[in-house]
């Protein structure tokens, strides 16, 4: 697919239905600007939007045009829809937002060991991160380490059964209604001890 003007990504972004800005943001800026009010480094980020870190350290750098189907992964990775890439963020207090995914609409990642469906993506500017996540995991071997990121995260078992592990308290067994809170700075995997794979609710918070 050949690289797609960013003149023409600006009309697309309008024609969207979405408020767009008086003058045309800059896409590289505005890219750094949401990458790193969410306290990712650039290898997270690319690799939350499914991009090699080269193509989005150019894309910040003003150095490529992305194509709309980079630009739609972008916009996933970092929960947006595609116009906000091209719209600068709301300054002053936000009232009355809210946003409705129904089943199975969910933007969804699919890793060897889960597969998320990220809620409410469309919001901008969210202090929490939902997602549900099916956990394909079975035993720790196959994750490449712990994961840990900032902020505080939780935990609710929806389905199945699983094994939380944690980096500083011994694993604990969790069913359908169990639930946890913990420092997601603290290395954390979860993997599935049921015969099918269990279903979690994750809320992560950006701040």
């Amino acid at each position: 697919m050949t690289d797609v003007p960013a003149k023409s990504l600006i009309q697309i972004a309008r024609e969207s239905g979405e408020d767009a800005a008086p003058e045309p943001v800059d896409l590289g800026s505005r890219v750094r600007e949401l990458r790193k009010a969410r306290g990712w480094t650039l290898e997270q980020a690319a690799n939350q939007a499914g991009l090699a870190r080269s193509t989005l350290s150019k894309i910040e750098n003003g150095q490529m045009s992305p194509t709309y189907e980079a630009l739609k992964k972008l916009a996933i990775g970092l929960e947006i829809s595609v116009p906000q890439l091209f719209t600068p963020p709301v300054n002053g207090q936000v009232n009355g937002r809210m946003a409705i995914t129904k089943e199975g609409e969910g933007a969804r990642t699919i890793t060897t060991t889960y597969e998320h469906e990220l809620l409410s993506a469309s919001l901008t500017k969210k202090q929490m991160l939902p997602y549900r996540a099916r956990v394909r995991a079975r035993t720790l071997d196959e994750f490449d380490g712990w994961v840990r990121h900032d902020g505080e995260e939780f935990l609710y078992v929806l389905t199945g059964t699983i094994r939380l592990f944690t980096e500083f308290y011994e694993p604990v067994e969790m069913r359908r209604g169990d639930s946890a809170y913990y420092d997601a700075a603290m290395g954390h995997n979860v993997i599935s001890t049921s015969e099918d794979d269990a279903t979690i609710l994750w809320v992560t918070s950006l701040a």
